[in-house]
């Protein structure tokens, strides 16, 4: 069946999500650290750890807003720590801006540039990285649905609804690419797409990763880099 548009997930699919997160963390530590030392001082990782968990139980309405969820646990550290809580705002732009400076793998400009000379390409991601963002990738993508958007993350089938609708393409003759057996594979298999499935070798999932090994479903293509699938598709 011929393809009509991809969609694409993000994190550990373009890039290693967690050297992200962990320098656009130090970002933010260092800037509290001149604007709010008493934050800094009271608050480390299992502190700020209870405080997202608190959060997450008092708004579940934000467990696919993660910009929304940082920005509160920013807040609420600030508050406790008797620090000015205005400035959760300006702390939480200095944590975003360094969560777009990602790594790229190797593969993903030459595949992108190959990939969106023969299809829109839309992203959707359960994340919070904003393609617009990333220098130099926004222009491969025809648009992007996130979590935050919709209210509701992969798998659930109405995001990747979303994203076939805002390519113009059915779903069965859209094919759905991502590093995640459940939220990508299942995900959008489940959803009547197609499915390709990234596996990069030097890729190591964190420990607390719940998504099983294997999909339930069997992926159209599975694939170490997105150079492979191109050629797979013989762009």
């Amino acid at each position: 069946m011929t393809l009509q548009a991809l969609t694409l997930d993000l994190d550990d699919t373009l890039w290693p999500v967690w050297p992200a997160i962990h320098r656009a963390e130090a970002a933010l530590q260092a800037w509290l650290r001149d604007q709010a030392p008493a934050t800094v001082a009271a608050h480390d990782a299992a502190a700020m750890r209870v405080l997202r968990e608190a959060v997450v139980r008092e708004r579940p309405e934000w467990v696919h807003d993660l910009s929304a969820l940082r920005r509160e646990c920013i807040r609420r550290a600030l508050v406790a720590s008797g620090d000015d809580p205005a400035l959760a705002g300006p702390a939480f732009e200095v944590f975003f801006a360094e969560r777009q400076r990602v790594d790229l793998f190797d593969d993903v400009l030459p595949a992108l540039e190959r990939l969106a000379a023969r299809w829109p390409i839309v992203a959707l991601s359960n994340g919070n990285a904003d393609v617009n963002r990333v220098p130099g990738l926004g222009r491969w993508f025809h648009a992007a649905v996130s979590a935050r958007d919709l209210g509701v993350g992969k798998p659930a089938p109405v995001i990747f609804a979303e994203a076939c609708r805002r390519a113009g393409a059915d779903p069965s003759r859209t094919l759905h690419i991502g590093d995640d057996a459940a939220l990508d594979v299942d995900g959008a298999l489940d959803a009547g797409l197609q499915a390709a499935w990234v596996c990069r070798p030097s890729l190591k999932a964190p420990a607390v990763a719940a998504s099983p090994a294997q999909p339930r479903g069997k992926p159209q293509h599975v694939v170490a880099t997105l150079v492979e699938l191109a050629d797979r598709l013989q762009t």
